[in-house]
């Protein structure tokens, strides 16, 4: 095939149709070009280079996943292949081995997607700033010479390496489920990795000793067409066999993971959905104890779209706050300038210091379990405490000129303050910020309003001191929005 990568390599990872846009020629230039970029400027002098690879349950990661392999490995550099995996699994392959890594999936994307995921040492990641446009631009020559040229080197060593149980041993050591009083959980693993991963990590699959945890399994047959939903539990409608199935079976709480299992969604006893903010601050509290007890100061890293709550929570603990764009390289920078023990996302992804920095959705629904069994209240009363704004959730609209169609609002909401006599508080950190910080008896309400980076949208998040306020921000707001919407 004639391979443009232009459309393939994202701005963090590499993700296509297969074979249409991805195919083993394609991955094995990638490959190659990793190697030459990432891999052997880091190998430490005299010390043979080192790669890991793993991949997910779709149809074809077995067969990508060994040609880019083979394209490292044409470098001179041995490859570890640890077959499958979730995508923290491959995180912890390359934090714990301390060599660049490559992780074949297309997360939440459908079956005929695939993609690679790649991280330096120590999981660090590779984004278009950090490498992945060098390595675009390098397989690009070789596809359009029609050949990877041989390498300089003797090709490496390809071996295979099952790690599976010291990643569930690495993680049970961060959370000790041990001693908690006895849970149900029931886990949606929407036959994407998790149906690999929970009965490792939470159960005895691996060799490790039961936990005090009953587990009720749906759809871990590991399945990459996807049968009975997609494995993106961001959209509401693949919650509903969990919501469902948690009541039903008298469970204290659910778990649904995305299909290479680096996010984790949790609904409580009730079946309702505890928003990823709620998560990331009750995990931020029991970090920040963590890093007081051992005399540092706790940072927290938060993007902004996270609920106002979040920065709040980590503050009343006795943690720093720490504010960001939305995006998991914007996060792991600010985890490595700030020197953070815990950060957190609204789409589910949550990254842990001792995690080498990387997000696993597994340790984050650990740290709930943990609260939960550590707390005599169900859920749904524990995870109210978390919950002190009416968030609008992320609502998208198609625009022709997103700066434009931006400006106009912020136009209008400055025309509204005036005429009510109240201040505005407004940012661009990341699109448009604009706050009311309640004074004079005005409820609290923020929206954020943030251009696509792919696609001709506007991306509106509200939240307000209750459901009316957010409703009423919300819907002025998208009436400007639309109102100049194609």
């Amino acid at each position: 095939m004639s391979a443009s990568l232009s459309t393939v390599v994202k701005a963090y990872d590499v993700r296509g149709v297969v074979p249409d846009q991805l195919d083993a020629p394609v991955v094995r230039a990638l490959g190659a070009a990793f190697a030459e970029v990432v891999v052997l400027p880091e190998a430490a002098a005299g010390a043979a280079p080192r790669a890991v690879v793993g991949h997910d349950m779709r149809p074809s990661s077995p067969e990508l996943s060994a040609a880019f392999a083979d394209g490292v490995a044409s470098r001179g550099v041995d490859v570890v292949l640890i077959g499958l995996c979730s995508t923290d699994g491959l995180y912890f392959a390359s934090g714990s081995l301390d060599v660049p890594g490559a992780m074949f999936t297309a997360s939440h994307n459908p079956a005929q997607y695939n993609g690679v995921k790649l991280c330096r040492a120590g999981a660090r990641p590779v984004g278009q700033d950090t490498g992945l446009a060098a390595v675009r631009e390098l397989a690009q020559t070789w596809l359009d010479a029609g050949e990877v040229p041989a390498g300089t080197a003797a090709p490496g060593a390809v071996s295979g390496q099952d790690l599976l149980a010291e990643y569930a041993a690495h993680l049970r050591s961060l959370v000790d489920l041990s001693g908690a009083r006895p849970l149900e959980v029931v886990v949606d693993a929407g036959n994407g990795m998790a149906g690999h991963t929970v009965p490792a990590v939470l159960g005895d699959a691996a060799g490790l000793p039961a936990l005090p945890l009953r587990v009720e399994a749906l759809y871990f047959e590991l399945d990459g067409t996807f049968p009975h939903h997609e494995a993106n539990p961001l959209d509401p409608e693949n919650l509903r066999d969990l919501q469902a199935a948690v009541p039903r079976a008298g469970a204290d709480l659910g778990l649904a993971f995305d299909g290479d299992a680096d996010r984790c969604f949790v609904v409580d006893e009730n079946g309702d959905p505890v928003s990823p903010s709620a998560v990331t601050a009750l995990v931020a509290r029991r970090e920040i104890a963590k890093e007081l007890a051992a005399g540092r100061e706790p940072r927290v890293i938060h993007n902004l779209i996270t609920s106002r709550a979040v920065p709040e929570i980590v503050a009343e603990a006795g943690g720093v706050p720490v504010r960001t764009r939305v995006g998991h390289s914007f996060i792991k920078q600010r985890m490595a300038e700030e020197g953070a023990v815990f950060g957190g996302e609204h789409s589910a992804h949550y990254y842990f210091r001792e995690f080498w920095s990387a997000d696993t959705g597994m340790l984050a629904a650990m740290h709930v379990l943990a609260a939960l069994a550590e707390s005599d209240l169900p859920l749904s009363k524990l995870a109210a405490e978390y919950e002190r704004y009416a968030s609008s959730g992320e609502v998208n609209s198609t625009v022709d000129d997103a700066a434009a169609v931006t400006e106009r609002v912020l136009a209008a909401e400055r025309e509204l303050a005036a005429a009510q006599g109240r201040e505005l508080e407004v940012d661009r950190l990341d699109g448009l910020t604009v706050s009311s910080p309640g004074t004079d008896g005005q409820p609290v309400w923020w929206f954020n309003l943030r251009a696509s980076n792919t696609e001709p949208l506007l991306r509106l998040n509200a939240e307000g001191a209750d459901p009316e306020t957010m409703a009423a921000v919300r819907d002025r707001v998208l009436a400007v929005v639309r109102g100049g919407a194609r």
